[in-house]
């Protein structure tokens, strides 16, 4: 059906007056655009949702307005800030609506707590449609609600990094954000990933487009060095580095906020929310596999290994056999 296919052409227009300065080759004193849109990128479980809910709510808590939206089809961006509670995604709300003959409402998908403002996109049952396809529908829904129309400080967006197709690519290809957060730690998953998003910034930005990478947030934090390794390399900032620490993960697991003056890690956001604000955004110089790995111990990497050219009798293997050749042989004269 027509209708169900999404026209994003006026809602690039638009996005794209927020964020037309080339921000990504310059160093502001200050913010030039009132409100930040910024994307945050990582590796499924690398702790996104974690950093995103305590970094929104310190933001809050700073006296800052803040949007939360989730975009990850598994919905648990707003989880830790609702204590574990589920909330009603757009893509959900958007279906059952539709069926029902009624308009979405905002508070049919938008919620509050902490003077944070969540709302989750959501996405398509296994199997039954594609998550990035969903992400632009949900956008296109946004905009309906009067998206543009919003004020606030700081809208933050959680983007799942392994996936690389249409929607989750919306906020680099697009320019719907400002810049791009990555979040990893000192393994060599969460670094490839954050690598990749590198380079859909540098991609785009030679076709023309204007995001830049803010910095990097190091969570669960060991001191091996690997990540701070990996920013340095590819010249963006550290923003934060989350330690590796017990009570964190505990507290993580039970749904409890840290990202409050009230907790012993109050400090900590607030220096990130601090840092988030004012870092610049800059084009980063991605890594080859080559310069990713060397980041790491060799022994770990499996530095020094041959690539040996497999044969068409190893692939045969039991069936391997003389094949008659084609080739024509000429007696000699």
């Amino acid at each position: 059906m027509k209708d169900d296919v999404p026209n994003l052409k006026d809602f690039d227009r638009r996005l794209r007056d927020e964020a037309h300065e080339d921000l990504a080759d310059v160093i502001p004193q200050e913010a030039t655009k009132k409100t930040q849109i910024i994307a945050i990128y990582g590796k499924g479980g690398i702790g996104k949702s974690f950093t995103l809910a305590n970094l929104s709510h310190m933001m809050a808590e700073q006296g800052k307005r803040v949007l939360l939206i989730g975009c990850d089809p598994k919905s648990d961006t707003t989880s830790l800030l609702f204590g574990g509670k589920a909330c009603p995604t757009i893509i959900e709300t958007s279906t059952k609506k539709k069926l029902a003959g009624e308009e979405v409402k905002i508070g049919d998908v938008c919620f509050k707590r902490g003077g944070v403002f969540a709302m989750e996109l959501g996405g398509p049952e296994v199997g039954r449609g594609c998550g990035g396809r969903g992400i632009i529908h949900g956008f296109e829904l946004l905009e309906k609600l009067g998206f543009h129309d919003w004020d606030f400080d700081y809208v933050l967006l959680d983007f799942l990094g392994d996936v690389v197709c249409g929607g989750f690519g919306l906020p680099i290809a697009r320019d719907m954000a400002q810049k791009v957060i990555l979040v990893g730690s000192n393994d060599l998953q969460s670094l490839y990933v954050a690598n990749n998003v590198c380079s859909a910034v540098e991609y785009f930005r030679k076709l023309g487009g204007n995001v830049g990478v803010a910095g990097l947030v190091i969570n669960k934090d060991d001191g091996s060095g690997e990540a701070q390794a990996f920013a340095e390399a590819v010249d963006i900032p550290v923003l934060a580095a989350i330690p590796q620490d017990d009570d964190l993960r505990k507290k993580s697991a039970n749904y409890q906020i840290v990202g409050t003056a009230q907790s012993q890690w109050g400090a900590l956001f607030a220096g990130l929310a601090e840092a988030v604000a004012g870092a610049p955004p800059v084009r980063p110089a991605p890594l080859d596999q080559d310069g990713l790995l060397d980041l790491f111990d060799g022994s770990d990497t499996g530095a020094g290994v041959t690539l040996e050219p497999a044969t068409d009798a190893d692939m045969r293997g039991k069936y391997a056999a003389p094949k008659a050749s084609l080739e024509v042989i000429y007696d000699e004269v």
